[in-house]
């Protein structure tokens, strides 16, 4: 699955993919994060249709959704976890899923990139990769966001809340290489083409088509990947470059080998 992603591009630039986004005035124009934690449940810029007005917005969702349905927060807690991503299998096929119910609550997740990490034979540690596009500096992973009202912790007063999910599908070849250990191997985020992903978000879309772009597997030649330093970790790089910037691994083997030497 995908927990770990990069954001490095001012907000506004988006608007050169859309020029017609409403970027909504709570939205933090100069935010930006090299490193973004799912389970921090932090927020970050979300493009979607708003549906007031019809027209697409973009505004901070936290990640990780909260259903609709949820009246005691503390007590899903524990869950939330499970709801940073979502499977493409489950969105318009499992209609017991959470997934099925907001199927049609559909947003973008604009990202420079994502980690992911590499089980290597006899190694401790997993190698984390940074994954992205080679022709697109930003790219767009679809996801499902979900709205529920919940009191403040501290005034008692119910607040709407925004919260999205990432969609995942089968690995592509290279994808299946890096994250090829854990529960979730050979999973990897659903990477759209620019077409596609504004497509994803048009009105009243056929679930026939919905259902040819949730199975769309973004070809192993359009994307670039490389080793990083250890990202889930207080240490910093000795380096001192980005965490996102090439790190040598002594004695790492090629992409789907794995022994060393």
């Amino acid at each position: 699955m995908c927990y770990d992603i990069s954001f490095q591009v001012n907000i506004k630039e988006l608007a050169d993919y859309f020029p017609d986004l409403i970027f909504d005035g709570q939205l933090n124009m100069s935010f930006e994060g090299i490193h973004i934690i799912g389970h921090a449940y932090g927020e970050h810029p979300i493009i979607y249709r708003n549906r007031d007005d019809q027209t697409l917005h973009c505004m901070p969702m936290e990640w990780g959704c909260i259903p609709f349905y949820v009246k005691d927060e503390k007590q899903f807690l524990r869950q939330r976890a499970s709801m940073l991503n979502a499977r493409s299998e489950r969105v318009l096929q499992d209609e017991k899923s959470y997934w099925f119910k907001i199927r049609n609550r559909r947003c973008l997740i604009p990202v420079s990139g994502i980690y992911e990490h590499r089980a290597i034979q006899g190694w401790k540690k997993k190698v984390p990769y940074f994954i992205k596009l080679k022709e697109q500096p930003v790219f767009f992973i679809p996801g499902l966001y979900s709205v529920v009202e919940l009191p403040d912790t501290s005034t008692g007063e119910m607040i709407k809340r925004f919260t999205y999910t990432l969609i995942t599908r089968n690995a592509n070849p290279v994808m299946e290489m890096i994250h090829n250990d854990g529960d979730n191997k050979g999973r990897m985020p659903l990477f759209l083409p620019l077409d596609l992903a504004k497509e994803y978000l048009e009105d009243n879309l056929p679930d026939e088509r919905y259902k040819e772009i949730l199975n769309f597997e973004m070809p192993s030649e359009e994307m670039e990947y490389w080793p990083v330093f250890t990202i889930r970790s207080a240490k910093a790089r000795p380096d001192d470059k980005l965490k996102n910037d090439y790190w040598e691994w002594e004695k790492l083997p090629a992409l789907g080998e794995m022994n060393p030497g």
